[in-house]
């Protein structure tokens, strides 16, 4: 069995952190004991082990339902220890298997998940400029490109002097 690395027995480690912090992403009701694939999988794209080249996602996969309990959907923080350490030697490829994991524990070590479509300060300003304070949409008023129905292309310079010219 592996000991949890960098740690004392009762105080959790950098990567038992980042462990329960993946593990209920997504997922309000998690305890974070118990990580999704779809989670071990994020957490080794973000912090770098999947890289692509020497740790694919189907590698990932592979050993995640290797390591997991038969009929499970989960893994728990020791299964996650072992997934890692079948991972570490496949992405630190000439490295013994102590200092491969030991890298890969670097790699993740107070990592946390990137939530993707967050909303930027750009974007609130431009949410600000089409919704009044009760939230109701200004309509067209509230666009700041607005059309011209001249009949003309939008870069013509010499809209509407047709007539003063014939």
């Amino acid at each position: 069995m592996l000991r949890p690395y960098g740690s004392a027995s009762t105080e959790m480690s950098e990567v038992e952190k980042a462990f329960r912090r993946f593990a209920t992403y997504g997922d309000g009701a998690s305890t974070g004991n118990n990580m999704t694939g779809k989670n071990f999988s994020k957490m080794l794209r973000e912090c770098g082990v999947m890289d692509g080249k020497a740790v694919t996602s189907i590698d990932v996969d592979i050993v995640f339902n290797k390591v997991k309990t038969k009929g499970a959907c989960n893994i728990n923080y020791i299964e996650f220890q072992q997934a890692v350490k079948e991972l570490s030697s496949k992405r630190f490829k000439g490295k013994i298997p102590e200092e491969a994991l030991l890298a890969t524990f670097k790699l993740m070590e107070g990592k946390e998940p990137a939530s993707a479509g967050t909303t930027t300060p750009a974007n609130r300003r431009a949410l600000k400029e089409r919704f009044d304070e009760s939230g109701k949409g200004k309509g067209i008023a509230g666009r700041t490109d607005l059309l011209e129905n001249s009949g003309c292309i939008g870069a013509y310079k010499g809209s509407g002097t047709y007539d003063k010219t014939h």
